[in-house]
């Protein structure tokens, strides 16, 4: 290649690209996700009439834009608050559509791609640290966090155990941790999993929090003591492993499983529609490119299959299950699919009623709660509803904050205050079960 102009200019030129491109290296300059979300929008609007809802289902499925808040077009209705993922090529049509209709909106995020950027959300230059000095209020990677649970699965043996329950559909491990003092043969359980849905990155950062917590405080907190002295907890960090490796490596944004469906380009299904009970009905998409695919037939996912395996094992040892989403502020008992009252409706309202004054008593956050289907949409096919139709008396779904500023990019910084007011409302549901129901 030829260089026009005279030596020494051309050498400064070359030093000064190489000043610039050694600064931007320092700087740990990056386009997370290869500068996929640039210009994408997440705005929030609220349908006031029938006319308006089913307006927008419309044009949400011409566009296919990404909903956050109802996960389905399906549950959308008059009144429903509604957070909305609106790649960059079909902004202007919806925004002028939301105009002309008098839809009245707030745009919560300008830019995701800055968003995840200036937000670190990737932890591209974080410091590679030993097990020993894991740190609990930043995100994790699949890696790390299945390092993690080895390192305690060496160093903690009077409490942890490690396992694996199977492989996901690329093949990888679905590890659980069983927490637990071994005081006696037999001893109720509880079973705790979080990121069913690979965004909701929360979700594992609060799992792994108990677990710290838990050992912790073990000596030193009577309640901590009394838990892991009468019940087993099984904790499974990263339910999707796959979708959740995927969601740090290629998209950001990525909800579902990763498994192959032979007739459609499409890959994946929610993992969180894809139970046995009332499989594929209301709240559940049949179309392999929706977020709410439930899938070919139920169990069809192996994360979700092991699980389900697992569970029906443990026959009815297993006492509680609580399953830990994002975001809504939420504490939800069954049921999803159906407007309905539970037999031990009572028992788990105020189980649920203790846990979230609880909650809101660390840094006063508050948290709704109720059945599903009454307190945030109907659903089909969940795991909730599944664990309670298969004798698990107390089950709940946790959506872990907030209620829509930073949506599923929830900051590094509140990982703590998240944690610690969601640890208290877990040991409130905990020590429940070991009283008599009021």
């Amino acid at each position: 290649m030829k260089f026009l102009g005279k030596p020494g200019s051309q050498t400064a030129a070359f030093q000064l690209l190489c000043w610039l491109f050694l600064k931007i290296l320092q700087s740990g300059y990056c386009h997370p996700y290869n500068n996929h979300y640039a210009g994408d929008k997440l705005i929030r609007l609220i349908p006031r009439s029938k006319e308006q809802a089913n307006a927008l289902k419309k044009i949400y499925h011409q566009l296919q834009v990404d909903l956050w808040q109802p996960s389905s077009i399906s549950c959308l209705s008059e009144e429903t608050v509604t957070d909305v993922r609106i790649p960059q090529n079909a902004s202007r049509t919806l925004l002028a559509f939301l105009q002309e209709a008098h839809i009245q909106y707030t745009i919560l995020i300008e830019d995701l791609q800055k968003a995840l950027e200036n937000g670190s959300s990737l932890q591209t230059q974080r410091k590679r640290r030993s097990p020993s000095e894991y740190n609990y209020e930043v995100y994790h990677s699949l890696e790390e966090i299945q390092s993690w649970m080895h390192h305690l699965n060496k160093t903690q043996s009077g409490l942890i155990r490690m396992f694996s329950i199977g492989r996901s559909y690329e093949g990888r491990p679905l590890f659980v941790l069983k927490l637990g003092r071994k005081s006696r043969a037999y001893k109720r359980a509880v079973w705790i999993d979080c990121g069913i849905h690979a965004r909701e990155w929360i979700g594992p950062a609060f799992c792994q929090w108990f677990v710290r917590e838990a050992l912790l405080t073990y000596k030193t907190d009577p309640a901590m003591r009394k838990m892991l002295n009468h019940l087993y907890f099984y904790i499974m960090p990263v339910f999707n492993v796959d979708g959740y490796h995927f969601s740090w490596t290629h998209d950001r944004f990525w909800r579902k499983t990763r498994s192959r469906n032979s007739r459609f380009r499409c890959r994946g299904v929610d993992a969180n529609r894809n139970w046995k009970v009332k499989w594929c009905d209301e709240g559940a998409s049949v179309h392999p490119c929706d977020d709410t695919y439930c899938g070919p037939f139920p169990e069809s996912e192996p994360e979700v299959k092991a699980v389900a395996n697992f569970l029906r094992k443990q026959g009815k040892r297993i006492t509680a299950y609580l399953s830990f989403h994002a975001y809504a502020q939420m504490l939800l008992y069954p049921y999803s699919y159906k407007y309905a009252t539970i037999p031990n409706f009572s028992c788990v309202e105020y189980a649920a009623y203790k846990a979230v004054k609880a909650l809101r008593s660390v840094h006063g956050v508050q948290y709704r709660y109720g059945p599903a289907s009454q307190t945030l949409y109907i659903s089909s096919g969940n795991s909730m509803d599944w664990a309670y139709k298969n004798g698990i008396p107390y089950a709940f779904a946790f959506e872990l904050r907030d209620t829509g500023h930073f949506g599923f990019l929830l900051p590094e910084m509140l990982i703590k205050p998240t944690c610690t007011e969601t640890m208290l409302a877990v040991k409130n549901i905990t020590v429940h079960l070991l009283k008599k129901c009021p």
